[in-house]
């Protein structure tokens, strides 16, 4: 049997949060910090060479928010890991590829990329009007013991619930007020020449937005070490798909009513100012946001959860395919598609299941929300 997704849920001020969300998820903080840092000795990268290169970045990371490294000094302290590691977990991939050049060529290999297929429905394309957004995350087979479903309870701003690695601020989910976020790997040939923003940490500062707005401006405007894709929602109708590139993001907006991304750039815009390196690690990202998008739009109007569900189960060319079982990758590491998160803001509500191309079960995990959907959608163009 695979286990669900524990839910963590956590109040009070940043440190104070830090402390519960650290002593609840112990095991699964210590096991992903384990792991990682299990690579990075193979990579001939030590405990102290690590704390090293996090001493080099934090200034960046306090910069952007201070209360994050308040958050994450707490999650160190709860579960009793050196504050070094959670930083980690938090920007693993912007701390090593940044990291000073005598160290970079001690890495043999680079860090390998994560798939994902997202999608979103808004609610005009639904069956019950309601926004429907959802993702396969495809990352290590091993990340399905140390994931969890963190709800932070705020003082300051709109509660959240996250799906994320255990001792991680933020990955997918939505908020409150119903915006949402999900997140593709995405690479470009402007990657890592500069310092930026972990992504993790854009993408928790997003969900703590008080506005739609205001979400977008972190993701469009917030400078980054490499590319990625963020998909913002809101629920009561709006969705817009960002491929950034570390110093300037690009638009793509749903097409009657219904968007599709998966790790390849596709806004012409981007593709005539950049080149897009992450085919070669990633190639079924060519056919993989075809496949869903072709399952979904024959509905149109009359789109559901399970309709999504079914389309983000698919196992066309197994096992290159939107449901990714657990399969050596082109780096030899054991990848899958580790979770599907399928959430319905504006009912609070997110579904998500570890390994699906193993197992169909779900867990339902709840937030209470400010906002709901009653207003009637405009009707969808012809």
């Amino acid at each position: 049997m695979i286990e669900p997704f524990p839910l963590i849920e956590i109040s009070g001020a940043p440190y104070q949060r830090g402390v519960q969300y650290g002593q609840q998820a112990v095991a699964r903080i210590r096991k992903g910090t384990t792991h990682y840092l299990a690579q990075l000795r193979d990579l001939s990268l030590d405990a102290a060479g690590v704390a090293a290169l996090v001493r080099d970045y934090l200034p960046v990371i306090e910069q952007f928010e201070p209360d994050y490294v308040e958050e994450m000094r707490g999650i160190a302290a709860g579960a009793d890991v050196p504050f070094e590691d959670v930083v980690l977990l938090n920007a693993r991939t912007e701390i090593l590829k940044l990291a000073r050049p005598e160290v970079r060529a001690r890495l043999k290999t680079p860090d390998e990329p994560d798939g994902c297929t997202g999608v979103v429905a808004l609610p005009v394309a639904t069956a019950h009007r309601r926004l429907i957004h959802a993702q396969n995350w495809d990352w290590k087979r091993e990340c399905v013991e140390t994931a969890v479903v963190l709800r932070v309870r705020r003082d300051n701003g709109p509660d959240l619930l996250t799906f994320t690695e255990a001792g991680a601020l933020g990955r997918s989910g939505f908020n409150a007020i119903g915006v949402a976020i999900t997140a593709n790997y995405l690479e470009s040939d402007r990657d890592y020449r500069e310092v930026g923003v972990p992504l993790a940490l854009i993408r928790r500062k997003v969900l703590e937005s008080e506005h739609v707005a205001l979400a977008m401006r972190t993701v469009y405007c917030t400078k980054k070490s490499a590319a990625n894709n963020m998909i913002v929602s809101h629920c009561e109708g709006v969705a817009i798909d960002f491929e950034c590139a570390p110093d300037e993001s690009f638009q793509v907006h749903p097409e009657r009513g219904l968007l599709v991304h998966a790790n390849h750039f596709v806004s012409p815009v981007a593709l005539s100012k950049l080149k897009d390196t992450g085919i070669a690690n990633t190639p079924c990202s060519l056919y993989r946001d075809i496949r869903v998008r072709d399952l979904l739009q024959p509905q149109i109007g009359a789109i559901t959860k399970d309709a999504v569900k079914a389309a983000l189960f698919d196992n066309f060319a197994d096992p290159w395919s939107v449901c990714r079982p657990p399969r050596r990758n082109l780096g030899n590491n054991l990848s899958a598609t580790v979770a599907m998160i399928v959430m319905e803001p504006a009912d609070g509500l997110m579904e998500v299941a570890p390994l699906p191309a193993l197992n169909k079960q779900f867990t339902s995990y709840r937030l209470e929300m400010a906002v709901g959907a009653d207003r009637a959608p405009a009707a969808l163009a012809s």
